[in-house]
């Protein structure tokens, strides 16, 4: 059954949301291997369990790819490696919540630049003041935060960035997920020198296994789903904005899972990370009932989001029936 077009952004927020539920607990679990099997281990586990896991369900066809999808693809997985194996060696040397708010510079940084709207740039400024007051929390409370550990998170903001654009990019011009369980192919073959030997020691030990593939399907099969599915509903400025309820969902997961304390600064910050992404929601549903008016009134105008979002990495992102 089609969707109506009004329906588009409401599942679009639902599938950004459903990913920040996944991805912050993913993390929590992948944390508990950080001392058998350490980050880069882990990350390299992870990939490849969610890529062969992928590959099943998908059954990509690669083989007829232009180079421009081919190299789309490529670069998606670069972004999918660095951007784990950097987050991982962060939060295994500070908490999760701070390292996240951290980490979500990268896509504020690209909301803020894409937006074309005041009100964008408004809520924008209220999710960013949101991070600050996370990152203060992490700066003044009782868990001081590592600079390397710091340094590690602010290169995976960067490669952050690259994938929300990257994954726009694959969603554009990939039919379905193949383009992802591709990217998630490259990106485990990038890891391999990292990963085998904590191959070689989860061979053996089922319950190392399982963590891993748990690890796997919350923090790579279902939030990457979700968002490439998300990106082609959504404009990229208001997915990146969405994303800012990550570092709420990533408090919570370091609460109940590895015992991370939440003071009331960071709730207030909480706070704030919501109302951006509620202001958001808001508007999109503004923005898309206007474009729907003025399609019924044959004015030719395009999807708000859509056609001013072109650049060397980006095409407009189709809304499929």
């Amino acid at each position: 059954m089609k969707q109506s077009a009004s329906s588009r952004p409401l599942v679009g927020v639902a599938l950004v949301v459903c990913s920040c539920l996944s991805l912050p607990f993913g993390a929590a679990v992948a944390a508990q291997l950080f001392p058998v099997l350490g980050p880069w281990g882990v990350t390299s586990l992870r990939v490849a369990i969610a890529a062969l896991l992928m590959v099943v369900i998908v059954r990509p066809r690669p083989v007829r790819w232009t180079r421009v999808q081919w190299l789309a693809a490529v670069l998606f997985g670069v972004s999918l490696a660095a951007m784990n194996g950097f987050f991982y060696a962060a939060i295994d040397r500070i908490p999760l919540g701070p390292a996240v708010a951290i980490e979500f510079l990268g896509p504020l940084v690209l909301a803020a630049v894409l937006t074309r709207r005041l009100a964008d740039a408004a809520w924008v400024g209220v999710a960013l003041l949101g991070m600050v007051l996370l990152g203060v929390d992490g700066l003044i409370g009782a868990d001081p935060l590592d600079p390397l550990g710091v340094v590690f998170i602010l290169i995976a903001a960067a490669f952050w960035a690259m994938y929300i654009r990257m994954s726009a990019r694959v969603g554009a011009i990939i039919p379905g997920t193949s383009g992802l369980a591709v990217g998630l192919v490259v990106a485990a073959v990038l890891l391999i020198p990292v990963g085998v030997p904590a191959a070689v020691t989860v061979a053996g030990d089922m319950q190392l296994l399982l963590l891993a593939a748990v690890t796997a399907v919350l923090s790579s099969v279902i939030p990457y789903s979700f968002e490439l599915a998300a990106l082609r509903r959504l404009p990229q400025r208001v997915f990146g904005v969405l994303l800012s309820l990550e570092p709420a969902f990533a408090t919570l997961a370091g609460w109940l899972i590895l015992g991370q304390s939440a003071t009331p600064l960071r709730m207030l910050a909480i706070a704030l990370v919501v109302a951006a992404s509620v202001g958001t929601t808001l508007g999109v549903r503004r923005q898309r009932r206007r474009a729907d008016g003025a399609a019924r009134d044959d004015t030719g105008a395009d999807d708000e989001g859509r056609g001013d979002e072109t650049g060397p990495f980006t095409a407009p992102i189709p809304l499929p029936e």
